[in-house]
């Protein structure tokens, strides 16, 4: 059972499925995924097969001449680790309650843009500089979500999440730092911006600027004169009729009160003020 959220909770989500009583969520099918990959890799390296190695890594180069697949498959080759078990751990707990709080398809899309960010990116900055991903599991994109959606959470050794979150991405980026890591140290910073900007988004903290393309304003137009000479309800000379009345409300619907000229405007006040004296008629 969640700690974050009681069972009569109205903001959670329903799992994907249950296996034996158990709620089974999509970040537990993330993390099956990335362990079945792990066992693939171990193998491979065991008998020595190279094709994964070639075929999956992400590369900037590679993918500008035409081979796309690496930007999905990247995070496919995960020689076994302690790292990469701590990874899956914070999937499956962090990651849950993400998509306990968002639903299925919100967490679905902020994992799936956590995971194609980097590649993206770096396929774009390739045409500058060549650079290569191999391995990443989005898995601190996804903490750092969690953080930002329970700052005051308790977590490892019962600490606050979010200074949880800012040590971590300290530590990290130190680390990247001294090992002049850049591509390491821009897919950190891209894919936890991200996931923060999310959360605060979906909670309402954070409006994005929206942009709008310049739109090309009306042609105006001069009414002509109107004749009045023949119409049956023709009015005293001197005064707008109601023909030339109608055609400027429809000038001023489309074009606005100031597209009117100053012939207009004072046809246009004569008609007002000939209404008045019908009406007190």
């Amino acid at each position: 059972m969640s700690r974050y959220f009681s069972p009569d909770d109205d903001n959670t989500h329903r799992p994907v499925t249950w296996w034996r009583g158990y709620p089974i969520y999509a970040a537990h099918l993330v993390v099956v995924v990335y362990v079945a990959s792990m066992l693939a890799t171990t193998a491979f390296q065991a008998f020595k097969v190279g094709f994964p190695f070639t075929w999956l890594p992400f590369s900037s180069d590679l993918v500008l001449h035409g081979q796309i697949w690496r930007v999905l498959t990247y995070g496919l080759v995960n020689p076994p680790s302690l790292n990469f078990a701590l990874d899956m751990l914070m999937i499956v707990w962090f990651g849950r309650e993400v998509e306990r709080a968002f639903g299925l398809r919100k967490f679905l899309g902020l994992y799936g843009v956590i995971y194609l960010l980097p590649p993206l990116l770096f396929t774009v900055l390739g045409v500058w500089i060549k650079t290569g991903l191999s391995g990443e599991t989005g898995a601190l994109g996804l903490f750092i979500a969690f953080a930002t959606c329970h700052p005051e959470a308790p977590v490892f050794f019962s600490l606050i999440a979010k200074w949880v979150a800012g040590i971590l991405v300290g530590i990290f980026s130190l680390m990247a730092l001294a090992a002049r890591d850049w591509v390491g140290l821009i897919s950190l910073w891209v894919t936890c911006g991200y996931a923060w900007a999310f959360v605060r988004r979906e909670k309402g903290l954070l409006e994005l600027p929206s942009f709008r393309l310049p739109s090309r304003k009306p042609k105006l137009r001069v009414l002509p004169d109107l004749k009045t000479e023949n119409h049956p309800r023709a009015e005293p000379a001197g005064e707008a009729s109601m023909a030339e009345i109608d055609a400027l409300l429809d000038k001023i619907a489309q074009s606005g009160l100031g597209s009117l000229t100053a012939k207009e405007r004072a046809k246009l006040e004569k008609g007002r003020e000939s209404l008045l004296r019908r009406d007190r008629r």
